[in-house]
């Protein structure tokens, strides 16, 4: 296990060690969804905000693009733990499949 598949779980730990001290625990796998859903609408919001023609109004709070980045990652290690999925496996298997599936997609880089 490399060191960024060791820091993956131990945020995953961080997140069900904090969870687990309430009754509620972790919500529903549909809850979940709308958690992530809800949390990518915000983070597209303040992407428009910055790159994008719709500028915030002055009564808006002044938020950045990596907290909203920040509270959507949490959301997905919180859905990933309440199914028993580990993060690093997921991801594994991701790069996997688009390494072999996209390595002659683009166009290299010369010196590579």
């Amino acid at each position: 296990m490399t060191n960024s598949h060791n820091d993956l779980k131990l945020m995953q730990e961080r997140v069900d060690n904090f969870i687990s001290q309430f009754e509620e625990g972790y919500f529903s796998p549909l809850a979940m969804t709308a958690r992530m859903t809800e949390e990518l609408g915000e983070l597209a919001r303040e992407v428009n905000h910055y790159y994008g023609e719709k500028a915030k109004k002055s009564s808006e709070k002044e938020k950045l693009i990596e907290e909203e980045l920040g509270d959507l990652f949490f959301v997905l290690i919180t859905f990933a733990n309440s199914l028993n999925i580990d993060l690093s496996e997921s991801f594994d298997m991701s790069m996997s499949k688009i390494e072999q599936r996209d390595q002659n997609r683009f166009t290299k880089k010369e010196n590579q």
